[in-house]
C-alpha cells in the first residue's frame, strides 16, 4: 500500500488535509517578522525525489526519495551578553500534516540531526525542528564545554532547544499561514534527556513526548561509565573480559539459562528480571583453558558490571548495571580503550582540569558532579503533573533496549517508578493517563541488536507500515488527538535491517512494563503468538 494512504490512516487525515502550501519562492523569500534574536542564515527548496545531500557534525542524510520540502537554517541568538547562539533547522514540507515534530540529539550534540528530519519527520508530513544546542562538534567531544564554558553548558543542557521549539512554532505559523494545531517530541539518549527537561521546565511545549535511553541523570550515568570501564580496563590487566569471551563464553551461558523463561529459546532475554544468573558458575576449574573460562579476576569483574552502583555512607544509588541478555553487545562499551566523552564531561563541565583522566576516578567524583550539575542538565524531577494533568493533558511514551551497552536500562524503569509514586501520591491522575513505559527485549541503545526492535523510532529503518500499531509517533497521536491509548506495540525484525526490502524476519509485542512478552504457541515469527504477562 503507497505510504500516503497509510499516513492518512494513522493520522486521522483526509486526502485534502495534505495541502500545498510550500513552493520555491516562497520558500527562498521567507523571512521571520517579529522574532528579535532569530534570523535565516538560509534557505534551500528541494524538489521531490531529487537527490539530497546534507551533512552535519552529527548525521548525515544521502537520499532520493524525500518529498518536496523546504530547509530553513536558523541562527538562534541565545544569550545576546555573551554573543551566544544555537544553529536550528526547521524542514517544511510542501504537503504539510498540521504539526510539529522537533527531534532531539545523542552524546554531546554538536550538530543538527539532518538523518532523523529527512527519515522520520518528513516522510510523515510534519514540520520538523533540531538544533546543534549551541556548538558544533562531534557527539563524544566536550572540548567546547570549557574550561569553564558555563554559557555553552546552559545552551547544552536545555536553553538552546527551548529557544529552538519557541522559535520553530512561529516560523511554523508564519510560512504556512496558519498556527500548528500539535507539537511532538521525539528524542533517544541525550535526546530522552532533552525531552524530560524540556517538559520539566516548560510543560506546555509539547503534546506527546517520545523518550528513548534516556541519559536523564546525567551526572550519575558518567559516573557509572567510568566505574564500569575501571572494572575491567586495562586491557593487560588480569580483570580484562575480551570479546571473544563475551561471544563464546559469557553470553551462551547467560541463554542457556534465561532465553526460554519466556516459552521460546529464540536468542532474545524477554525478561532479564525474572533470571537469575551466577557468574561463578563461569569460573576455571583446575588446569581448564582460560579461553572457555572466567578467571577469578574476570568473575569479579563481571559481577561489578551486573550489580547495582551504590556509594557513599547513604547507600546512594548511583546506577543500576547491565541486565541479562545483551553480552552480545556490551563489549562495545567496554573495549580496550576509554570513552573520551566520559573523560570530556569531567575535564570541561565538570573540573575544569583538561588533564583529568579515567584513572582519576574516585567514589567522590558522582557526587561533586551532582553537586555542579553542569549546565542545569540533569532531568531527574519525578513531577510531571504540570505536563500531565488539565487543561494541557500531555502524553509520554519511554522505550528502552534491555540490552543497552551505554545507558543501563533499570534506569528508565527508576525513573518510570519515581513518576509513577509521584502522581499516586500528589494527585487521582495515575501515571498509566499520561506515561507508558516500553522495555524493548533484544534492542541494544536506542537502536539495532538482535531482537524486534523496529517501531518508528529514531535511527531506525522504516517500520513495514505507519499505522498506530506499528509506528510509534502515530501511536502517541492517536492518543494524543483520539484519546486512544496505546497498550500492546508491535515491533519488527527484518531479514535484514539495512535493507528492508528483503522482507520481515519476525515480528514480537512490546509490552508495557511491568509485562513482558510470552509465547503462548504458534507461529513464533509473529506477534500474535505472544501475550503480554
Amino acid at each position: 500500500m503507497h505510504l500516503l494512504k497509510y499516513l492518512l490512516s494513522a493520522f486521522g487525515l483526509s486526502p485534502s488535509a495534505l495541502r500545498g502550501f510550500g513552493s520555491p519562492s516562497s520558500c527562498i523569500s521567507f523571512s521571520p517578522r517579529g522574532l528579535p534574536g532569530v534570523s535565516v542564515s538560509s534557505a534551500t527548496y528541494y524538489p521531490e525525489n531529487v537527490p539530497v545531500h546534507i551533512s552535519t557534525p552529527y548525521t548525515t542524510i544521502d537520499s532520493s526519495n524525500l518529498r518536496a520540502f523546504c530547509r530553513l537554517e536558523l541562527v538562534i541568538v541565545t544569550n545576546e551578553t555573551a554573543g551566544s547562539y544555537a544553529n536550528t533547522e526547521i524542514w517544511l514540507p510542501d504537503t504539510w500534516n498540521g504539526r510539529i515534530l522537533t527531534i532531539g540529539n545523542g552524546g554531546f550534540a554538536g550538530g543538527v540531526d539532518v538523518l532523523n528530519l529527512g527519515n522520520v519527520a518528513l516522510p510523515q508530513a510534519f514540520a520538523g525542528i533540531s538544533t546543534n544546542t549551541g556548538h558544533n562538534a562531534t557527539v563524544l567531544d566536550g572540548s567546547w564545554a570549557g574550561p569553564g564554558n558555563d554559557n555553552a553548558l546552559v545552551d547544552y543542557g536545555w536553553r538552546a532547544l527551548h529557544l529552538s521549539v519557541l522559535a520553530g512554532k512561529e516560523v511554523v505559523k508564519q510560512y504556512y499561514r496558519r498556527a500548528p494545531k500539535r507539537s511532538y517530541y521525539m528524542g533517544c539518549s541525550t535526546g530522552g534527556r532533552q525531552g524530560f527537561k524540556e517538559i520539566e521546565l516548560f510543560p506546555e511545549s509539547f503534546d506527546g513526548v517520545i523518550v528513548g535511553a534516556p541519559a536523564h541523570w546525567l551526572s550519575r550515568m558518567m559516573a557509572w561509565v567510568n566505574y564500569r570501564l575501571l572494572a575491567v580496563l586495562p586491557e593487560a590487566s588480569p580483570r580484562f573480559i575480551s570479546a571473544d569471551l563475551w561471544t563464546n563464553v559469557i553470553g551462551p551461558a547467560v541463554m542457556k539459562r534465561c532465553d526460554a523463561l519466556d516459552g521460546l529459546a529464540d536468542g532474545i532475554v524477554s525478561n532479564p528480571w525474572g533470571c537469575s544468573f551466577r557468574p561463578e558458575s563461569l569460573a576455571c576449574g583446575a588446569g581448564q583453558d582460560t579461553a572457555t573460562c572466567l578467571t577469578t579476576h574476570q568473575v569479579t569483574a563481571m559481577r561489578r558490571l551486573y550489580a547495582d552502583y551504590y556509594l557513599g555512607p547513604g547507600y546512594t544509588l548511583v546506577s543500576r548495571g547491565y541486565t541479562l541478555g545483551g553480552e552480545s553487545m556490551y563489549f562495545s562499551a567496554l573495549g580496550n580503550q576509554p570513552i573520551e566523552g566520559s573523560a570530556d564531561w569531567y575535564r570541561y563541565m565538570v573540573f575544569n582540569d583538561t588533564k583529568w583522566t579515567n584513572e582519576d576516578y574516585n567514589d567522590t567524583t558522582y557526587q561533586i558532579a551532582d553537586a555542579i550539575n553542569p549546565g542545569q542538565i540533569n532531568a531527574i524531577d519525578p513531577n510531571l503533573l504540570t505536563f500531565a494533568s488539565p487543561p494541557h493533558n500531555g502524553k509520554l511514551l519511554h522505550y528502552v533496549g534491555l540490552m543497552d551497552q551505554f545507558i543501563a536500562p533499570e534506569n528508565s524503569v527508576d525513573h518510570f517508578l519515581r513518576a509513577h509514586a509521584y502522581a499516586r501520591g500528589h494527585s487521582t491522575h495515575g501515571v498509566e493517563n499520561f506515561y507508558r513505559l516500553y522495555p524493548v527485549p533484544g534492542m541494544a541503545h536506542c537502536a539495532g541488536g538482535h531482537g524486534a526492535s523496529i517501531m518508528g523510532a529514531l535511527f531506525q529503518p522504516p517500520p513495514p507500515t505507519y499505522d498506530a500499531d506499528h509506528n510509534i509517533l502515530a501511536a502517541m497521536v492517536r492518543w494524543v488527538e483520539d484519546g486512544v491509548a496505546p497498550s500492546t506495540l508491535v515491533a519488527t525484525k527484518y531479514v535484514d535491517d539495512t535493507d528492508p526490502g528483503k522482507g520481515v524476519a519476525f515480528t514480537r509485542p512490546l509490552c508495557m512494563y511491568p509485562w513482558t512478552p510470552r509465547f503462548r504457541g504458534g507461529n513464533p515469527n509473529d506477534a500474535r503468538s505472544f501475550a503480554c504477562v
